[in-house]
């Protein structure tokens, strides 16, 4: 693993955290984007890892993209074709994560502005610490966003929102991000990972295999007619009561016991 991206694991939880605090973490860089798409493979493919965190080191959670290559004309923002580095660029950021079978919960330490806002968006849980502030900024450079913020932003916010922080670029406090529901907790800075981690262990010891059947089912029930949702609910739930972990989960709890899951 890159060292712009560091990788723990440590009962069931992985926790990344983004190392480039020298950029406050901007995010546009190939190796950061390759670093990302990379964890999110082994996400997928360890499954002794059953929740992750995502967080950053330094005083920003992530800067989105690097303005100083923008100016310069560097990397993904330079060249013939922007449209296309693009898409070989920070778009494959949303779609990796957007495929994270485990929980992703970002644990938010401080300014999330642009992509780095819409990479909060990206999780399925955000606690923020109470130096966090959130914006969607791209306006204030001229630019719109081109990360898939679009899309990830108002599915968390509303729509209304979403065009307020959008069309405004203007900068929003940890409180505020709580009250319009991008956040579902405000901590003091020094607990922000200790309540990520607590978050993370009681999701992990639940059975894996229906933690990611249940994040699962939850994304695609947004765009899914309720009909629909049923007949995928029926299908999956069958596949549940067949499995070696939902016997578990009965006998341990009829027998008063703690259940020891194996994620069958």
């Amino acid at each position: 693993m890159s060292d712009v991206l560091l990788f723990d694991v440590k009962n069931h939880v992985a926790t990344l955290t983004l190392n480039q605090p020298e950029s406050r973490n901007s995010i546009s860089e190939y190796e950061m984007i390759e670093a990302i798409t990379s964890a999110c493979e082994r996400l997928n493919n360890d499954k002794d890892i059953r929740v992750a965190i995502l967080t950053a080191n330094g005083s920003a959670f992530c800067s989105g993209g690097n303005i100083k290559d923008m100016r310069d004309k560097k990397g993904m923002f330079g060249g013939d074709d922007i449209a296309a580095n693009y898409k070989s660029g920070i778009q494959r950021i949303p779609l990796a994560l957007n495929n994270v079978e485990v929980p992703l919960i970002a644990a938010v330490n401080g300014p999330a502005v642009g992509a780095g806002c819409d990479l909060t968006c990206m999780c399925d849980i955000r606690i923020a610490s109470e130096k966090a502030m959130f914006a969607e900024s791209f306006v204030k450079v001229g630019l719109i966003p081109g990360d898939g913020g679009a899309w990830f932003l108002h599915k968390v916010v509303g729509i209304s929102r979403a065009t307020q922080m959008a069309l405004s670029g203007e900068m929003i406090d940890a409180q505020t991000a709580q009250e319009w529901n991008l956040v579902s907790e405000v901590v003091l800075h020094d607990n922000l990972l200790n309540r990520a981690e607590e978050l993370a262990l009681q999701i992990a010891q639940n059975p894996p295999a229906t933690v990611r059947a249940t994040k699962r089912l939850l994304k695609i029930a947004q765009g899914m007619e309720l009909s629909d949702l049923l007949d995928e609910s029926a299908r999956v739930q069958a596949k549940m009561h067949a499995s070696e972990d939902h016997m578990e989960a009965v006998n341990a709890f009829l027998e008063k016991r703690k259940p020891e899951f194996i994620g069958k």
